[in-house]
């Protein structure tokens, strides 16, 4: 069994950013939604796909190459580390066996030795086992880094995970519709902890 994670074996994990010692844990689904994979051939068959609206179209996309939903928290992540320049990372860059610790206990581990912990939740990912573990994380984390944690979801993303994280936990919940809107969402989110970090009112962690 691996010892705790710390903000060093993150760090090491990582590559140099302009505020390298900034990190800043982006959280989402790996994969997104296909209809694909949950309705039955016959099913399919009696679905006209090319009249359904845009959105629920795309559902039924092929995904062979890199997934629509990683790729966008790999453009987030991309977006962090140029502008502001903090150490940006997903779950998966920092090596770490689930044999030795599972997904569930990484993710809190992430959370808690991060300066900002970003969910990211798109129309088109799949967002069940995400909510699990941003509960989780939310259930020991909120009232020490309820400040540092933020879920930005698409307009038309609603589920019982971002209801209970305004109601249950006070935490900042944002929407957006463009891709552009929610980089512009978490850099400011990110800029205004960094800020808070700064002047005080929040505790830096080095």
């Amino acid at each position: 069994m691996q010892d705790a994670i710390t903000r060093d074996d993150i760090h090491d994990a990582l590559g140099t950013t302009a505020y390298d010692r900034f990190l800043v844990y982006v959280m989402g689904p790996y994969k997104s939604f296909n209809l694909n994979y949950v309705l039955s051939e016959r099913e399919l068959a009696n679905i006209d796909i090319e009249e359904l609206p845009g959105p629920i179209r795309k559902l039924f996309s092929a995904r062979e190459d890199i997934d629509d939903a990683l790729a966008l928290l790999r453009r987030v992540q991309g977006s962090l580390r140029a502008d502001p320049g903090v150490n940006a990372f997903l779950a998966v860059d920092v090596d770490i066996d689930t044999d030795d610790v599972d997904a569930a206990t990484q993710s809190l581990a992430f959370a808690e030795a991060s300066n900002a912990t970003v969910f990211v939740l798109p129309f088109l990912g799949h967002n069940f086992g995400v909510g699990e573990e941003a509960g989780s994380v939310l259930e020991r984390l909120s009232e020490t880094h309820g400040d540092r944690i933020v879920f930005v979801h698409e307009a038309s993303v609603t589920s019982e995970m971002i209801r209970a994280a305004r109601a249950r936990w006070d935490l900042r919940v944002e929407t957006y519709d463009t891709e552009e809107e929610l980089h512009k969402r978490i850099r400011l989110f990110v800029a205004d902890v960094m800020n808070r970090e700064l002047h005080g009112d929040l505790a830096r962690l080095d």
